[in-house]
């Protein structure tokens, strides 16, 4: 059973979905004082945060059973990071659940920037009628920066060029060929800040964005830029910005996001120039729903032992890359579950081969989802993809690296786990199709395998009439239900692999059972789950 404490109030749906749970204890306990979080962290295996409660060096260390930390959100500067990762623990977010919500804010902003909708409104509801001094600018044919291009910015950008911008894009991990398919020119720091009209900032705070943009900055935009900031407070040096207004370098500034919030530069939210929200961007009903239930399924997946799709402190992939790489993650982990369980002997090194499309990719999160596959069956270690490329190092393991873009016709893209022993190799490969990891390939023998069942029956064996037969009627006896069989064999009436997916485990004794038929040399139950 695992307990999962929520410490900042979360949409209804996320509750709702971890009672549901049958292997999960989940406790609210909100506005809670850091000294009552250190208080109570200790027992529970997972903790749910937004931005309100500090997960510290203090926190974290305190989580003796902690093994993953989730961000209902997507900001993770309330969250110690490098500490986390030492000890093991998964940081993972929510950065899709209210995608849309921050680009239709940005948006939202951006038009009341360029019309002075706010300071309209407040100017009639005073009672005024001072059309004159509210002259707005068209944002066709203009130009729009965009600092950071994950999906938010990359959204903005869509919606951008759709109102017939033109769109400068900086973002240091992005392709040009990922930037060329939006229609966004990808340009350096420098020329974006130059060319400008309008300029969005999409990115999170780090120690390298933080003041992204400061006094220097400043100095070179653009004269009369319009600034926006619905990401990260920090990211703009507040009083850079308060005095590039007051010089007229800048045009205006629209705000959601701030140093400390709430905000205390007063002076700043009320120049006449400058448009705020209190921090917004994410705030939907839908959003916060959406949000809400992605971050509990990114908790329950690292609970599990599952790769969680949005784990932060996990390897980095690109944007450009995510959609390809992410399912292979389950693939990887359960090739690598498979391979590890099969092989016998002193293990020597391990063989990852990453073939077709995957093989022009950064393969550094899917090599952690082999490894952790590897490794969780054969230590009582907790292994995540936070921690899986430091625990190989740490035994000394050997893990070679094969990129191939050839492959077979079939496939698009295949992952091979061989692994050397004493006793010989063992190989297998696998793929993502229809949603699922199929198993194509144990040793030499290809075959089809769709891999959404607990528990494995491997049979090497010689292909002869009858023993199909011979297996379920064992399994049958014990009730023991067959979800799938599929052989794989290189002649007719040779040596051959069968693979026998079970929904119910199989006793020491009933495989002992099934070891016992004449023509079955091996058998062994591998565990997926």
């Amino acid at each position: 059973m695992y307990k999962i404490l929520i410490a900042d109030p979360i949409h209804a749906d996320g509750i709702a979905f971890l009672e549901a749970q049958s292997d999960v204890q989940c406790v609210v306990r909100t506005r809670m004082s850091h000294q009552e979080v250190l208080e109570c962290i200790d027992g529970y295996h997972g903790l749910i945060v937004r931005s309100e409660t500090q997960v510290t060096q203090d926190v974290l260390e305190k989580g003796n059973f902690l093994q993953v930390v989730g961000r209902a959100g997507v900001g993770v500067d309330n969250i110690a990071l490098n500490i986390a990762t030492r000890l093991g623990v998964a940081i993972v977010n929510a950065p899709t659940g209210n995608t849309i919500a921050a680009v239709e804010h940005t948006i939202a902003l951006l038009l009341s920037l360029a019309r002075h909708v706010p300071q309209a409104d407040a100017s009639l509801k005073r009672g005024e009628w001072r059309r004159g001094e509210f002259m707005g600018v068209e944002v066709r044919g203009k130009t729009l920066g965009i600092v950071g291009l994950g999906r938010v910015g990359s959204e903005v950008a869509r919606r951008a060029i759709g109102m017939d911008m033109h769109v400068l894009g900086y973002d240091p991990f992005v392709s040009p060929d990922y930037c060329s398919k939006l229609g966004i020119e990808l340009e350096s720091l420098a020329n974006v800040l130059s060319n400008s009209d309008f300029l969005t900032l999409h990115t999170p705070l780090t120690d390298t964005t933080r003041h992204i943009i400061g006094t220097e900055e400043i100095a070179s935009l653009k004269k009369g830029i319009r600034l926006l900031n619905v990401a990260r407070g920090g990211l703009i040096d507040e009083t850079a910005l308060q005095n590039g207004l007051d010089s007229g370098q800048v045009a205006g500034a629209a705000l959601d996001v701030f140093v400390q919030e709430p905000p205390q530069n007063t002076a700043l939210i009320a120049h006449p120039r400058v448009i705020t929200t209190p921090h917004l961007g994410g705030s939907t009903i839908e959003a916060q729903a959406q949000v809400a239930i992605e971050v509990v399924e990114q908790v329950l997946s690292v609970l599990r032992g599952q790769p969680a799709r949005y784990t932060v402190n996990a390897p980095f992939v690109a944007p450009e890359a995510q959609e390809l790489i992410a399912p292979f993650l389950q693939v990887a982990m359960d090739v690598g579950k498979i391979a590890i369980q099969l092989s016998e002997g002193q293990l020597a090194s391990v063989t990852l081969r990453f073939q077709g499309e995957i093989a022009s990719s950064d393969t550094s999160g899917i090599k952690a989802a082999a490894l952790m596959g590897l490794l969780q069956p054969i230590t009582e270690e907790r292994v995540n993809l936070v921690n899986a490329n430091f625990l190989a190092e740490q035994r000394n393991l050997q893990v070679i690296e094969l990129a191939d873009s050839s492959l077979p016709d079939q496939y698009s893209s295949l992952i091979t786990v061989e692994i050397a022993t004493s006793e010989g190799p063992i190989r297998v490969s696998g793929t993502y199709l229809r949603g699922t990891t199929h198993l194509v390939r144990v040793r030499d023998e290809w075959m089809d395998a769709e891999l959404d069942i607990p528990y494995l029956l491997f049979i090497d064996h010689y292909d002869q009439p009858g023993l199909i037969g011979l297996v379920g009627s064992i399994t049958g006896k014990h009730d023991i239900n067959i979800a799938f069989m599929a052989v794989g064999r290189q002649e007719v009436r040779g040596r051959a692999t069968m693979v026998v997916g079970l929904d119910d485990p199989m006793a020491d004794s009933v495989l002992a059972e099934v070891r016992s038929v004449p023509q079955i040399e091996v058998a062994r139950v591998v565990r997926l789950t």
